[in-house]
C-alpha cells in the first residue's frame, strides 16, 4: 500500500514502524458498525455536505513513523481531506469528505496499515479502560536491574586485593557476565538515546541526545575490547548507570511536564458564558453546565458552544472556526448545529443535545483555520544555544580524550564519556519549558489567560500598547442611557429591543438593558450587522437602523460622547447618549504603562472625549476608525519597528488583535468566544495589566539566570572531567540532579516573581 502511493520513505524514519497487519485482520469485520446512525453521531464531532471530522484514540502509535504515517493519510484515500495527530493523547483528528469515505472505511484504512482504532461502542470520550503500560518503565526496571547486579559483580575489580585477585578466573567469568547483562541495556534500553541522535544526524543537525548516545557507545566499545582482549578493566557499571539514570531523569521530566501541561489547560478555561433561556427570561450561564434539553440564545457573531438543534426558523451559520471556510451555511428549522459554529444574522434559539466539551473548544482557539500565524518554524535562542552548545561539548571531549591519550590511556575513555555526560544541554530545554508552564499557571490564577506559550514571548518583547475605547477601557454597565428625539411608542421600544437583541456589541447589550420594554417574540427578518457601524432588521414590516450617524443616515453634527442613532423605514428618529464610565484606576494604569511602553488609543466613536482622555494619551488618539483602519494602523506601527499588544474588546477589534504581535481581549462576561486573540483578560483585572505584563517580562530573566546556573554547572563538571577527576559513574549521576536543581529553581523564581509582581 505504501509502495504503490509513494510512501515508502516510511520506512527510513524509524527502525520498527508500526504493527503488523496480520494482528488487525480479523478486527475490521467489526466497523461497519460506525455506520449506523446512532453510533455514528457519538464519533463525528462535525458534518456538513462537504466535510466530517472524527477523532479516533491509536494505542499503537509509538513514533515519528507513526506521526508521519497518519499524517498523510490522504495520500492512502482521496476522500481524506487532512489528518492531524496528537500524540501526548495517542488521537488523530481526521477530516474526510463523507460522500466519498464512509466512517467505518477510515477505520479499516487505520486498521490496515498498523494502527487500529481503540473503539468504544459507548463514544470516543469514554475512558479507555485502564492506562497503558509506559515502555520507558520496563526499560527503567531492565537497566536497574543490570546495572545493580554489574555493580555487585565488579567488585572484584573495586578491591583490587584480596582473595579475589588472586582468581582471575572467576574475575574474568564475573566481566563476561556483565557483558551478557550490559547488551539488553544497550540495545533495548538505550536504544532511544540511539534513534533520536541517528535522526537528527540524518538531517545534518545535533540533538541532546548525541552526546549521550556516543558516550554509551564508546563506554560499552571500550569494556568489550578490554573484557576480549584479556580480561581487562570494565566500564559496564558507568554504561548502564549512565543509562539508568538518563531514563530516571527523563521519565521524571516528563511525568513533571505533563502535570505542568495539565494545569496550563486546565486554568486556560477563560470564564465563556452563554444565555439561557427559562421561563422567558434571559439568564447568564457558565457552558461548562449546560445539559441536553436548555434552550440557549446565540445572537450575532458569538460562538455557538455546544451541538444544538436549531429552534428558530432559519439562520445563517459560519463554520470557518471548523473548517476554514467562511462561507456562510443556510440552516433551518430542526437542522443539528455543531459546536464552533458562528452565528452570522440576528440572534437565533436552539436546543443543547449534546453536553459541551471545553477540551473542543480549547482545542477551536489553536485551530489553524483561523490562527493569525501559519505553522512556520520558529528557531528561538534557545535551538541556537542547543545547536552551538552541543558542537562546544562534542569538541571538548574529544580535545580532551586526544591529551589524556598521550598521558594515561585508561583515564583519556573516562575523561571523554564524563564530558559528555556531565555537559548535557538537555537542561536548556527544561528551563525554558517549566519556566513557561510556571508563567501560564500563576497568569490563569489572575484570569489573564493565554493561548500558548509563544504568547509569553511575544509579550515580553513588546514596546507599543494600543487600546480600543468601548467595552475595553470604558465599563460596560448600563448606567444613564438617554433618548434624544420624538418619544417611541411601546410597540416602538419593543422593535428597538428586539433588535439591539441581536447583537452581542457591548452597547446593544446596554440598550437592552435600559430600555423598559420586555424582549418578546417578534416577527424580525433581513437582520443585517456591518461590524464597526451599526445593525439593521425588518420588524413588523418596517426597517429599523441602530448604528453611527453614518450608517442611520444622520445628518453629521456635533457629536457629545457615545451615541448609538436610530432610524424607522430611513426616518431618523434620534439617538441613544452613553455618559462613558471608565473602568476604575484606568488613568493610573496608563501612567505606569508609559514608564515601559508607547500607549495609543483607537476608537470608533466619536471625539467628544478627546479632551478628557488627552492627559492620558496625549496626541496618540485616533477616532472614527473602522475595523480595518485599526488593523492598518497596527500594521503601520510594525512597519516602524514597532512591537504591538493590542488591547479590544473582541468584537469589532478582531482584525487588530490578529495583526498584533500580541492581541488581548477584555472579557466581562459578554458570553463572547474570543478564538482570534492570543490572550484572554477577565474585564476585573484590567487595572493591573501592568503588573501582569510586567511579570511576562521575568520569564526572560529567569531563563537566563538558569542558563547562567546550568553554564557554570557544566564549566565545573567539565574542569574536572577533564582533569580526569570525575568518573563517567559519578558524571551519570549528577546529570539528573543537575535536572531537578534546574527544575525547582525555575519554579522557585516563578513563584518569587509572582509573589512580587501578582500581589
Amino acid at each position: 500500500m505504501l509502495a504503490e502511493n509513494g510512501m515508502c520513505n516510511y520506512y527510513a524514519i524509524a527502525a520498527a514502524p508500526g504493527t503488523r497487519n496480520s494482528e488487525h485482520e480479523n478486527e475490521t469485520a467489526r466497523y461497519p458498525v460506525l455506520d449506523a446512525q446512532g453510533v455514528r453521531e457519538k464519533f463525528i464531532q462535525f458534518e456538513d455536505a462537504q466535510l466530517a471530522r472524527v477523532t479516533f484514540h491509536i494505542p499503537s502509535m509509538h513514533c515519528s513513523s507513526c506521526i508521519w504515517l497518519l499524517e498523510h493519510l490522504s495520500r492512502l484515500h482521496a476522500g481524506v481531506i487532512s489528518s492531524l495527530v496528537n500524540f501526548p493523547q495517542k488521537e488523530v483528528t481526521i477530516d474526510f469528505r463523507p460522500d466519498q469515505i464512509q466512517l467505518s472505511e477510515i477505520a479499516a484504512l487505520l486498521s490496515r496499515i498498523g494502527y487500529a482504532p481503540a473503539i468504544s461502542m459507548e463514544g470516543p470520550d469514554v475512558r479507555r479502560g485502564k492506562a497503558k503500560f509506559n515502555p520507558r518503565t520496563l526499560k527503567i526496571g531492565v537497566a536497574g536491574f543490570c546495572f545493580g547486579n554489574i555493580m555487585l559483580l565488579s567488585f572484584p575489580e573495586y578491591l583490587g586485593a584480596g582473595e579475589l585477585a588472586e582468581l582471575p578466573q572467576l574475575k574474568l567469568y564475573f566481566a563476561w557476565l556483565s557483558l551478557a547483562l550490559g547488551l539488553p541495556v544497550l540495545f533495548y534500553c538505550a536504544s532511544e538515546f540511539f534513534v533520536s541522535a541517528f535522526k537528527a544526524i540524518r538531517v545534518r543537525t545535533l540533538n541532546i541526545d548525541a552526546p549521550i548516545a556516543l558516550a554509551v557507545a564508546v563506554t560499552f566499545s571500550r569494556s568489550v575490547y578490554e573484557i576480549v582482549a584479556g580480561g581487562g578493566t570494565s566500564y559496564l557499571d558507568s554504561m548502564t548507570g549512565i543509562v539508568f539514570f538518563m531514563l530516571v531523569a527523563r521519565y521524571f521530566q516528563d511525568r513533571v511536564y505533563e502535570n505542568i501541561t495539565f494545569d496550563r489547560d486546565y486554568k486556560s478555561y477563560f470564564p465563556i458564558a452563554v444565555t439561557v433561556l427559562k421561563d422567558g427570561a434571559e439568564e447568564s450561564f457558565p457552558v461548562t453546565q449546560l445539559a441536553p434539553g436548555d434552550h440557549i440564545l446565540i445572537r450575532n457573531n458569538e460562538l455557538i458552544p455546544a451541538d444544538s438543534v436549531l429552534l428558530s426558523n432559519r439562520t445563517y451559520i459560519d463554520y470557518s472556526f471548523v473548517t476554514g471556510e467562511a462561507q456562510p451555511v443556510r440552516k433551518i428549522k430542526g437542522d443539528k448545529i455543531y459546536a464552533g459554529a458562528r452565528q452570522t444574522e440576528g440572534a437565533c434559539e436552539l436546543e443543547v443535545v449534546n453536553t459541551t466539551s471545553q477540551s473542543y473548544l480549547t482545542q477551536l482557539w489553536n485551530n489553524d483555520a483561523f490562527t493569525k500565524r501559519s505553522k512556520e518554524e520558529r528557531v528561538t535562542y534557545i535551538d541556537h544555544i542547543n545547536k552551538w552548545f552541543t558542537l562546544a561539548v562534542l569538541s571538548t571531549a574529544a580535545m580532551g580524550a586526544v591529551v589524556w591519550y598521550f598521558i594515561d590511556k585508561a583515564t583519556a575513555i573516562d575523561v571523554f564519556t564524563a564530558v559528555l555526560i556531565v555537559a548535557c544541554p538537555c537542561t536548556l530545554l527544561i528551563a525554558s519549558s517549566f519556566t513557561n508552564g510556571s508563567v501560564m499557571r500563576w497568569l490563569g490564577r489572575k484570569k489573564f489567560y493565554l493561548k500558548n506559550a509563544d504568547v509569553i514571548d511575544r509579550m515580553s518583547t513588546a514596546d507599543t500598547i494600543v487600546f480600543d475605547k468601548t467595552g475595553t477601557i470604558t465599563h460596560p454597565d448600563h448606567a444613564n442611557m438617554q433618548f434624544h428625539g420624538e418619544p417611541l411608542s411601546v410597540a416602538e421600544t419593543e422593535a428597538v429591543v428586539n433588535l439591539a437583541g441581536q447583537s452581542a456589541h457591548p452597547l446593544s447589550r446596554r440598550i437592552v438593558s435600559s430600555l423598559p420594554a420586555r424582549k418578546e417574540s417578534c416577527s424580525i427578518s433581513n437582520v443585517s450587522e456591518v461590524s464597526g457601524k451599526g445593525i439593521s432588521a425588518t420588524i413588523r414590516g418596517q426597517q429599523y437602523t441602530l448604528g453611527s450617524s453614518a450608517f442611520a443616515g444622520a445628518s453629521p453634527g456635533k457629536q457629545e460622547g457615545t451615541e448609538v442613532w436610530l432610524a424607522i423605514d430611513n426616518k431618523v428618529r434620534g439617538k441613544f447618549t452613553f455618559p462613558n464610565r471608565y473602568r476604575e484606576g484606568f488613568e493610573a494604569l496608563a501612567q505606569r504603562l508609559q514608564k515601559h511602553f508607547r500607549i495609543e488609543l483607537l476608537s470608533g466613536d466619536n471625539d467628544a472625549e478627546k479632551m478628557r482622555l488627552q492627559p492620558v494619551f496625549g496626541n496618540s488618539m485616533f477616532f472614527q476608525m473602522s475595523p480595518q483602519d485599526k488593523l492598518e494602523h497596527i500594521q503601520q506601527l510594525q512597519r516602524e519597528g514597532r512591537k504591538v499588544i493590542m488591547v479590544g474588546d473582541g468584537l469589532n477589534d478582531a482584525g487588530a488583535l490578529m495583526q498584533a504581535e500580541a492581541g488581548i481581549a477584555v472579557s466581562d462576561n459578554l458570553n463572547n468566544y474570543f478564538p482570534a486573540c492570543d490572550a484572554i483578560l477577565d474585564g476585573s483585572m484590567m487595572n493591573r495589566l501592568d503588573r501582569l505584563l510586567s511579570f511576562t517580562r521575568v520569564t526572560r530573566k529567569v531563563l537566563f539566570a538558569t542558563f547562567a546556573i546550568s553554564v557554570l554547572y557544566n564549566c565545573v563538571g567539565i574542569y574536572f572531567s577533564l582533569m580526569g577527576e570525575l568518573s563517567p559513574f559519578v558524571a551519570a549521576i549528577l546529570m539528573p540532579a543537575s535536572t531537578f536543581t534546574v527544575i525547582g529553581m525555575t519554579t522557585s523564581l516563578v513563584r518569587l516573581a509572582a509573589f512580587r509582581k501578582l500581589r
